[in-house]
């Protein structure tokens, strides 16, 4: 057990270590406590205009019960204030939005969050409301089932009156559904297909009062040869063999999205000045376009890297043929999957092609490290199709 977020946080459980429990996602599946995460609420007529303001997500566009990746984003600067999932639970006059953001920026982000939303409504803007999701003071819980089993798992457990089928569900669908616990039926639990390890999946909301014997009842009913508790250990070497970034380390405040390789998050409908509204755009837009085209471009990118002998970690120099400094490691670790040592690094802007040719200083020597495309292994999100995938 590990502090973290003002938590304490399994690392790994004694059954499995960190690389068998890595394995085990990918072949069966996990369940993940990530209750430590802080989920929101925001709502009222104006949260759709307002989370547009401090996100380039484009929510308009957005129906119910789907979610996206997005950034909050510092004005001005664009630096990433935290990375987010942002859910449409209702449309219409309530504009009911659900908002996952990350533990370690629990104080910043609501400090943020509840500036902004002052300065929006006192310039008579439609109003917005901001409130963590909890019940008589306790938060709700959150629970990652993660692996190739998930689907299984989850529809068997559904309760009889929830005649939904979950195999149908595209990746970033939510719904809500019911469980069959011991004590009866669940109260509603917002279900999200996705998670943090680039495996099929579901993220589930619970109330409060629920969550351990919603928890107890999937393990015993799924049964340990298809599922197995795991840890921040296993979790952060599924994530970054799927490419997916770590606040505090892959991005920050001086981060802009394009520079984190997030490009993809701000939709077309939001990519010119006269469109975009966002914190940020006067500095993301022009990034968006390179310098070899005309536009301002970045003059770092997030890479990935597979580096030889000792794995290279935090903080690890990326240097060139020539023995220039060209950027630093951001995360790294060995790859159970594919038995090899990976990281994540930003280099200068042109030493980001896959297959250019550079080296990691890792304990004072210098090991070759080839940049490599994202995600390291294939995601298996389940976009449709006879297979996830």
């Amino acid at each position: 057990m590990v502090p973290f977020g003002g938590y304490s946080m399994p690392v790994q459980y004694t059954d499995l270590g960190v690389g068998e429990s890595h394995t085990w996602t990918r072949e069966k599946c996990s369940l993940f406590d990530v209750g430590h995460m802080v989920q929101y609420h925001v709502e009222g007529p104006g949260a759709e205009d307002f989370l547009e303001s401090i996100t380039p997500a484009g929510l308009k566009d957005m129906p119910p019960g789907q979610n996206s990746l997005s950034t909050i984003l510092h004005p001005i600067t664009g630096g990433i204030v935290d990375d987010c999932i942002i859910t449409r639970l209702e449309q219409g006059p309530k504009h009911l939005f659900y908002l996952v953001t990350n533990a370690g920026c629990r104080e910043k982000d609501y400090t943020f969050l509840s500036e902004a939303i002052e300065k929006w409504d006192n310039t008579m803007n439609p109003v917005v409301h901001l409130r963590h999701l909890e019940y008589n003071g306790q938060p709700f819980g959150l629970i990652a089932l993660q692996g190739p089993l998930a689907v299984e798992i989850l529809q068997s457990a559904l309760s009889k009156s929830c005649k939904v089928d979950v195999s149908k569900w595209y990746f970033g669908t939510a719904k809500h559904i019911t469980l069959n616990i011991p004590s009866g039926e669940s109260l509603p639990i917002v279900a999200s297909r996705g998670g943090y390890t680039g495996e099929d999946g579901f993220e589930l909301s619970i109330h409060p009062s629920q969550v351990v014997e919603v928890t107890e009842m999937l393990l015993n009913s799924a049964g340990k040869d298809k599922l197995r508790l795991a840890g921040l250990g296993a979790r952060d070497s599924l994530r970054l063999e799927a490419g997916m970034c770590l606040y505090g380390h892959d991005l920050d405040d001086t981060t802009t999205p394009v520079e984190g390789g997030l490009s993809w998050i701000i939709p077309k409908s939001r990519r010119t000045q006269e469109s975009s509204g966002f914190n940020g755009a006067e500095t993301i837009i022009p990034q968006l376009t390179p310098k070899a085209k005309g536009g301002v471009g970045v003059s770092r990118r997030r890479v990935g890297l597979v580096v030889e002998g000792a794995p290279a970690r935090e903080g690890a120099e990326v240097i060139d043929q020539d023995g220039q400094v060209i950027g630093k490691v951001t995360s790294g670790c060995p790859s159970p999957t594919m038995k090899k040592n990976i990281a994540m690094a930003y280099v200068k802007d042109g030493m980001h092609k896959a297959g250019t040719e550079l080296q990691v200083v890792v304990r004072g020597k210098k090991r070759k490290a080839v940049v490599t495309k994202m995600p390291f292994i294939p995601s298996k999100y389940w976009k449709g199709g006879s297979t996830p995938g």
